[in-house]
């Protein structure tokens, strides 16, 4: 029979209704039997003691919230009865070096991936070409460049979709009524589309806009460079187009800084047009063009060929997260992160203020004295930034979360930090800066789920795992995002956009150790060229993190 709530950890005091129970129900677990004193939606908690105002309430073994008043056994947990608190933490704690007993990766150290190898030794599980604005100004040119490459060059989505609203223009001309056009159906209309064998070895064009690079601080428009910097360095892009415009912060010369700083010598062909150097509006737009094209004929010199695991940097993330996302989906990336660390591959933990209230435990283990100490002094000056700015991390739940169990931060983070499995922490790095160690990196980025994704991307991820509870449709322009649910009624609902089921742990129809697994080999395929449904969609989001308040 399946399971009707859960205990996470031996140290909790609730229980996660695993589904919906009414008042009155009787429940079991580990042969203690609770009268539930209320209605306990799925994903939510209830008290397995009585507890008094200012009690501690602990989930995964760690302190997510403190009692505002009495609560009874067998009462539901809500934002009523509980505040945010957690645990105060210190690298003074660091005593011993941490020791992981690496899982059983058998079955995977001689899987290869088919990938793009590159003249560092990176490799890349696509090909794409970059065509970059430094400044706002320019995102209307990139725009051009956009109508006037993508589809002459067969880069269009092969299954390029468009509802019939033609249909509605001639119901509206017949006279038809506003209540009959809201009920009538719109078909959608596909066009399929051959992709141009031109350039078969290049996945696609990306174009990035944005609102930065002048008008807002120094540091931001550095920290846009910085980011763009990484963005060209990934082993998913093949070179890049970069238009500046000329008087802005962010300067071409910041950039060419920051790749060299990086060790790019010229290993990528990247082209650099600035607008007010040039005479004519068309004439820069001409000469971005043919640069273009001749930098394509370059990507396409290069082939898929067999790459060792070792070789993915696998970004984790998480958003639209529920109760279940740290119980299902969360602890499965967190064995995948094993797995590929075990391995000698790269993970990369993010959102830092979904680690708010697990620090100790990351801290314990971080590999070095400095790289712990880096971490707490990171997690300190954001949150008291957001703090002084109106939101500290407490401040982090969405309405969203909320609804569906996550009612406190450190709830949230507690689930979060799961992706990060149980592997020591070999690296930590702040916003922008690259991965150069395998293992697990933490990566400082807000918890805001599309400047994370484009951080993770910045930093080197050449896949990034995307865990949901509700369901979001987030991807981004350079590296595929597996959308991960929590719960098998998601996935069903909104499998247009979702990719990989992990509500079968919830279920008790897998482990997370099984579902793992499987979602290694899903990611290996998607490493070797299979499609997304964020790619499918054309789903390239991209903002860049400007480091005042964001969550």
């Amino acid at each position: 029979m399946k399971n009707e709530v859960l205990k996470i950890h031996p140290k909790d005091n609730v229980l996660v209704a695993l589904t919906d129970l009414a008042k009155g129900s009787h429940v079991s677990y580990e042969d203690v039997e609770y009268i539930l004193q209320e209605d306990i939606p799925a994903k939510h908690k209830f008290a397995i003691t009585n507890l008094s105002e200012g009690d501690s309430i602990y989930m995964y073994g760690v302190l997510v919230g403190r009692t505002t008043e009495n609560i009874s056994q067998g009462s539901l947990i809500t934002t009523n009865n509980l505040v945010h608190d957690t645990e105060k933490y210190s690298t003074d704690k660091l005593s011993q070096k941490f020791v992981w007993k690496a899982p059983d990766v058998t079955k995977f150290k001689d899987r290869t991936f088919l990938g793009y190898h590159r003249a560092n030794g990176t490799v890349g599980t696509e090909n794409n070409w970059l065509v970059i604005p430094l400044v706002f100004c320019q995102n209307r040119n990139v725009e051009v460049l956009k109508k006037a490459l993508v589809e002459k060059l067969g880069f269009d989505t092969q299954q390029h979709s468009g509802f019939n609203v033609d249909s509605l223009i001639e119901d509206y001309k017949s006279g038809a009524s506003t209540h009959d056009i809201l009920n009538k159906n719109i078909s959608l209309n596909k066009d399929e589309r051959v992709k141009n064998q031109l350039f078969p070895n290049v996945d696609a064009i990306r174009f990035l806009t944005h609102d930065g690079g002048c008008g807002g601080s120094t540091d931001d428009a550095i920290a846009l460079c910085h980011l763009l910097a990484g963005y060209i360095n990934n082993s998913n892009v093949a070179g890049a187009t970069v238009l500046s415009l000329g008087c802005q912060h962010a300067q071409a010369s910041i950039l060419k800084q920051a790749l060299e700083k990086l060790g790019f010598e010229n290993e990528k062909p990247v082209y650099f047009l600035e607008q007010q150097d040039i005479h004519t509006e068309q004439e820069l737009l001409s000469e971005a063009i043919k640069k273009t094209f001749v930098g394509l004929i370059e990507a396409n010199k290069i082939e898929r060929k067999p790459a060792a695991l070792d070789k993915l940097v696998i970004g984790l993330e998480c958003g639209g997260s529920d109760g279940f996302s740290g119980i299902s989906a969360n602890p499965v990336l967190g064995h995948v992160s094993d797995l590929l660390v075990g391995l000698g591959g790269a993970t990369i933990l993010s959102e830092f203020p979904e680690l708010n209230g697990v620090e100790q435990e990351l801290i314990n283990r971080c590999q070095t004295k400095e790289s712990a100490d880096k971490f707490s002094k990171i997690m300190a000056v954001y949150n008291e930034k957001a703090s002084l700015l109106g939101g500290g991390f407490s401040a982090n739940p969405s309405p969203g979360n909320i609804k569906d169990g996550l009612i406190t931060d450190a709830i949230k983070s507690a689930g979060a930090a799961k992706k990060g499995g149980t592997s020591p922490i070999e690296d930590v790095l702040d916003y922008t800066e690259q991965v150069v160690k395998p293992g697990l990196n933490l990566l400082c980025t807000p918890g805001n789920d599309v400047e994370s994704t484009t951080g993770l991307a910045g930093s080197g991820a050449n896949i990034i795992l995307f865990t949901t509870g509700l369901g979001t449709p987030t991807g981004n322009p350079i590296t595929p995002v597996v959308k991960v649910s929590s719960n098998t009624k998601l996935y069903n609902k909104m499998n247009d956009i979702i990719d990989f089921n992990t509500g079968g742990v919830i279920e008790g129809t897998s482990t997370i150790e099984e579902t793992g697994e499987q979602l290694l080999n899903f990611v290996i395929d998607v490493a070797s060229g299979k499609l997304v449904k964020a790619r499918q969609l054309e789903q390239n989001d991209f903002i860049p993190w400007k480091r005042g308040m964001s969550l």
